[in-house]
């Protein structure tokens, strides 16, 4: 596993972050390798870490967190706490009471449809969106087209763990992406 921006950051921290995740293979389906964040989530000095190095994301502080669905809620709402922010949950289709807008997208072994509250992100709001894995890009991009089309701004993409044989970085044009590791 090799890390980004350790010049930027704690090597120290971004060791005790990788040395956290986990990688499955064969989940969900088989040739999928899925990276489980459950032992970083657990480690109080793992989640602190990560919270810390998510969050430097941007060089002017934004003005609300974007969490994506779901392991992005758990990040999002750290990294929100940390800069004294509020966070919003693009959540899964059929899982908001009231609805702004939703966008479909491609999954590496599926497809699904995100949601964005309605009336939770003001217009003109510079937004950093988190989530744990950055692997084809869909749910990124599709979560950006969601701020953007409520008239924010996405100020960077801030993940875990990017997979660039993926390319998912190249679905999120040019918006900035932040990943801390790379595998």
């Amino acid at each position: 596993m090799s890390t980004r921006n350790s010049a930027q950051h704690g090597t120290a921290d971004l060791d005790l972050v990788a040395g956290l995740l986990r990688d499955v293979p064969d989940f969900p389906t088989p040739g999928i390798r899925f990276w489980d964040l459950s032992a970083m989530l657990a480690d109080g000095p793992g989640l602190a870490a990560t919270t810390r190095l998510l969050a430097a994301a941007t060089a002017e502080p934004p003005d609300v967190v974007v969490g994506i669905e779901a392991r992005g809620f758990l990040l999002g709402a750290a990294v929100a706490h940390s800069l004294g922010l509020g966070v919003v949950a693009v959540r899964k289709q059929g899982k908001l009471p009231v609805v702004a807008a939703s966008r479909s997208y491609d999954l590496e072994y599926g497809s699904a449809t995100l949601e964005l509250p309605a009336g939770v992100i003001r217009p003109g709001a510079r937004a950093l969106l988190v989530d744990d894995v950055l692997a084809t890009g869909g749910t990124a991009a599709a979560a950006c087209a969601l701020v953007e089309g409520a008239g924010a701004a996405v100020a960077a993409v801030s993940v875990v763990l990017e997979l660039p044989t993926l390319e998912g970085r190249a679905r999120l044009g040019e918006h900035p992406v932040h990943a801390l590791l790379t595998r």
